[in-house]
């Protein structure tokens, strides 16, 4: 497998299909799919904050860009059933004006829809979990001082030990297991901080993220994105970008 895309992620790369994905409902729908596996637009609908009528045809659309397929049929054979393509998408920033447009917007559509994911796991989520779990949560906010390829094989390094839990089968999975999300973030730094900031490193310091969806991408105006199960979040300008479930 392409050691920059060790989680499998379906590459984007058509401008259209990345507007068509920056849409709080299309990218809710398939954070669904990727998360619970296949299913009808009437057990997506509360989920997704669309009706079944408009949720069938937000399918529809992102279907056509190859985002999700029919899934195998459930014992209703009438009722259409769908899955994602794959269990994660990425994309790189076009050299184009269009295309970095289209990133662009996808890439502002994620940040958002992850931006109160640590604020509802707060207030919802952890007054209910048990201690051995609580212990096992919490956050980081570290800063380093990096060239463009070295923060490259740090995100290398970090997917390569993620991705055996990213890519297992469900059955693989032991007894106790629960699903973790994983956010991060690579912010690169303003080129204009105070002179002696970066002192001992180049001024320009590069970062790289990844929709869940972990991965690796030399900086650069080319930026990763990626999203999906057992994945974690990363987005940003010149990076790559990634959401997902079940980290």
């Amino acid at each position: 497998m392409d050691r920059h895309n060790r989680l499998g992620d379906l590459e984007i790369t058509d401008p259209k299909a990345m507007r068509a994905l920056a849409h709080p409902v299309r990218l809710a729908i398939l954070e669904r799919l990727h998360r619970d596996g296949p299913a009808t637009a009437t057990q997506l609908s509360p989920h997704v904050g669309a009706t079944p009528s408009v949720t069938s045809w937000h399918l529809r659309h992102l279907a056509g860009f190859g985002l999700v397929r029919d899934a195998e049929p459930a014992t209703d054979r009438r009722a259409r059933r769908w899955e994602a393509a794959a269990r994660g998408f990425r994309f790189e920033v076009p050299e184009d004006e269009e295309g970095r447009s289209a990133a662009r917007s996808l890439s502002r559509e994620m940040f958002l829809r992850s931006a109160g994911l640590p604020h509802r796991w707060v207030t919802e989520t952890e007054p209910g979990l048990d201690p051995r779990w609580r212990r096992l949560a919490g956050l980081a906010d570290t800063r380093v001082v990096v060239s463009a390829e070295e923060l490259a094989a740090i995100e290398d390094a970090i997917e390569t030990v993620l991705a055996p839990y990213v890519t297992r089968d469900r059955a693989q999975r032991p007894d106790g297991a629960r699903g973790v999300r994983l956010l991060r973030y690579q912010l690169p730094e303003s080129s204009d901080e105070p002179a002696g900031e970066a002192a001992g490193g180049p001024t320009d310091e590069a970062t790289e993220e990844r929709s869940g969806d972990a991965a690796g991408e030399p900086a650069g105006e080319a930026a990763r994105v990626q999203t999906g199960e057992d994945t974690g979040v990363q987005t940003g300008e010149d990076t790559g970008v990634q959401t997902g479930e079940d980290i």
